[in-house]
């Protein structure tokens, strides 16, 4: 285990002799330089609340809402747009689940992320926030989405209030496994069954099962690009992760989970009825997985981060076909 994991450390570039990549390791970086719109606007005394959110990242909350507007949409009758309402709710349920997550996530690992570099500034681990303040932002963006959930149907009320058993646990996995991106893959997904019951009044298991496993495995693939940023740091902190499990076998892992997603994608479609124009989403989805592994440079956290990120593209990829 401990070979495997010095292994993953040094990157598979170095595992394979050097002909790889020729980039030396890199720190994790963050795309964005310059204060989003949205943090310019807010005055300067609520940047850790947001901060804390991830309000002003907001690539998380589209890997949440994804699958959600997938199962919207294909919930959907034939020829008809997702229903407005249905979508603006989940849209911003999105925002404050993935928030709540967050807060959570942060408030477990506060004293570990003042030891990894790329956490170290977050508002919990700098002091800029007490745990007292962070548990009444949970509670505030909790009892705003339960104010959201209490408009679903009654089977969607049960079904959403499942959830916060996989968000409350999530932040325990890296201790106790290799596989938290699994988990979270369980956990951000949910939405592709919750959005269909929300349309439908019940979940289509044959549908929606399918689906719920292809975003678990989509998951994989982009948090185990994100993870390798943090090999070096979770390896000194014990910690557990699908990046140093997997170490230079990383490429091939994922495009055997990508290859899975569309099987899965394919079955839902099929039992779901979905038009032509779905199958070329799918394909155009795969394409761009299969892209972002043959291409990120997982010894350099920049890279990491951006190719995470372009997933938001890769969800409304799919999106589209969805609704095509």
């Amino acid at each position: 285990q401990q070979q495997q994991q010095q292994q993953a450390i040094q990157g598979p570039e170095m595992a394979q002799g050097g002909h790889m990549h020729q980039q030396p390791p890199s720190s994790p970086s963050s795309s964005a330089v310059q204060p989003s719109l949205l943090m310019r606007a807010l005055p300067p005394q609520a940047h850790p609340y947001a901060q804390l959110m991830r309000l002003d990242k907001p690539i998380g909350t589209w890997l949440l809402l994804w699958p959600c507007l997938w199962s919207i949409a294909m919930a959907a009758q034939p020829g008809h747009w997702p229903d407005p309402w249905t979508t603006f709710l989940f849209s911003l349920g999105a925002v404050l689940l993935r928030g709540s997550g967050c807060t959570i996530n942060d408030l477990w690992d506060r004293d570990l992320d003042r030891r990894v570099e790329r956490t170290r500034s977050r508002p919990l681990a700098s002091g800029a926030v007490s745990p007292a303040q962070a548990v009444g932002l949970l509670a505030g963006q909790l009892s705003l989405g339960l104010v959201i959930l209490l408009q679903l149907n009654d089977y969607s009320k049960v079904l959403g209030a499942s959830s916060l058993a996989l968000v409350g646990s999530y932040p325990l996995m890296k201790r106790i496994t290799h596989w938290p991106q699994a988990y979270l893959g369980l956990t951000i997904n949910w939405g592709a069954l919750l959005g269909w019951a929300a349309v439908r009044g019940a979940c289509d298991w044959s549908v929606v099962l399918p689906l719920y496993l292809s975003g678990t495995c989509w998951s994989l693939v982009y948090d185990t690009i994100y993870a390798h940023q943090d090999k070096r740091d979770d390896a000194v902190a014990g910690m557990g992760s699908t990046a140093l499990l997997f170490g230079q076998k990383t490429d091939l892992v994922l495009l055997g989970f990508t290859t899975a997603q569309v099987a899965l994608l394919t079955l839902a479609g099929g039992n779901a009825g979905m038009a032509w124009p779905y199958y070329v989403g799918v394909t155009g989805l795969a394409s761009h997985l299969v892209w972002q592994i043959r291409t990120v440079d997982l010894n350099n956290g920049r890279d990491c981060m951006d190719t995470f990120i372009s997933n938001k593209w890769a969800g409304g990829i799919l999106f589209a076909g969805c609704v095509g």
